[in-house]
């Protein structure tokens, strides 16, 4: 099977005519043409009848056959989205707004998918097996709802996912092999999976003061995950309409396939985990800690303990890890001693976590810093 990517944006392109934000602004007209997609020259997807049968000179994808029936082993199914071909090999196309389907093949060799609408879609598809190691993930649809080029690739390595540009061509030769890519000549012509892609980060701390998008961003870097479990360490928000509000608009945001872990038993949900962990967030977990020991007017002895479990738990972590946690650092001096404990306790864990981790960020305004 050989996939020729006519366009890689949404129907508009990218950037959009017309349109002045700053993620069109910044590039130049027809940067990328609206998403078109021709298998081995015979077979075109369009949004409104999924597969049929047109070669790329066939601007309504119809030509070269009566009411566009594919050619002999060539077979559309999931709905029109997804493509068999002769030599057995399967290609997907998930656009916006759609949800994963139901049927088709077992799995996929390529995939090509928004991953700016719902990028945990592409969790569902790994999830169901339908999507592994060897599959090829091109993202597709690609237009301003993201602010750049750079940060659409910086989100597509967490994702496990490649970015192509316009003219790519698609090269399965086999069922299961692994693809190639070829996009304008021969500079670029690699392995689909392996050389492609490097490992996530075992262990990531994410830092940042109130509302400044970290725990969306720790989410963002888990989402194409099959399964993820979400360690929250805050109270229910039972008797507080606010804090209420503010787990309930959490709760949402997550994909629906996570599983909940509501604890602060921490270093046990670590050690125990079978799946990458979110872990939202240490300074609530050290609050709670402080409550549990009596440490706020007391001895702290016991919490520098509980940060030393935690601590030898980060290191020898099974699963990936994100962490969530306050940067106190940059604010006023607390006013009592327990609030000067509590920021200097949670500045070394900080500073120790980070030490113990492949990545760690500070989130400003939205932007993320690495640190």
């Amino acid at each position: 099977m050989k996939v020729l990517l006519t366009g890689t944006a949404g129907g508009a392109g990218w950037p959009e005519p017309g349109c002045r934000c700053v993620s069109c602004a910044a590039l130049p007209s027809g940067h990328r043409r609206p998403f078109g997609a021709v298998v081995d020259g015979l077979a075109r997807f369009s949004l409104t009848d999924g597969f049929t049968s047109g070669s790329p000179d066939s601007p309504d994808g119809r030509a070269g056959r009566a009411g566009g029936v594919l050619p002999d082993g060539y077979r559309a199914c999931a709905g029109g989205l997804a493509l068999t071909c002769p030599d057995g090999s399967s290609l997907l196309c998930l656009p916006p707004g759609r949800p994963v389907p139901a049927d088709g093949p077992a799995r996929y060799d390529v995939v090509l998918i928004d991953l700016l609408d719902r990028p945990e879609r592409l969790g569902e598809l790994r999830r169901a097996g339908l999507v592994d190691g060897a599959t090829l993930v091109v993202a597709a649809w690609l237009d301003h709802r993201v602010r750049s080029e750079e940060e659409l690739a910086r989100r597509l390595r967490l994702w496990g996912a490649r970015l192509v540009t316009d003219g790519a061509e698609l090269n399965v030769t086999t069922a299961g092999a692994e693809p190639d890519v070829t996009a304008g000549g021969p500079e670029l012509n690699m392995t689909a999976a392996g050389a492609a892609q490097d490992p996530p980060p075992r262990r990531a701390l994410l830092l940042g003061g109130s509302r400044s998008g970290k725990s969306a961003e720790a989410e963002l870097w888990l989402a194409a995950e099959p399964y993820v479990t979400y360690v929250a360490t805050g109270p229910d928000g039972a008797g507080d309409g606010e804090w209420a509000a503010r787990v309930r608009a959490h709760r949402e945001r997550r994909p629906a396939h996570w599983d909940t872990a509501e604890t602060i038993d921490l270093v046990t949900a670590i050690r125990s985990a079978t799946a990458p962990l979110l872990v939202d967030g240490l300074g609530t977990w050290l609050a709670a800690v402080f409550d549990e020991h009596g440490a706020w007017e007391g001895d702290r002895a016991p919490v520098e303990a509980r940060c030393d479990e935690l601590v030898a738990a980060w290191r020898q972590t099974p699963e990936r890890i994100v962490a969530v946690s306050d940067e106190v650092g940059l604010g006023v001096v607390p006013a009592t001693a327990s609030g000067r404990a509590f920021r200097d306790a949670l500045g070394r864990l900080n500073a120790r976590l980070a030490a113990e981790s492949e990545q760690a960020a500070l989130v400003v305004a939205g932007r993320v810093l690495d640190l």
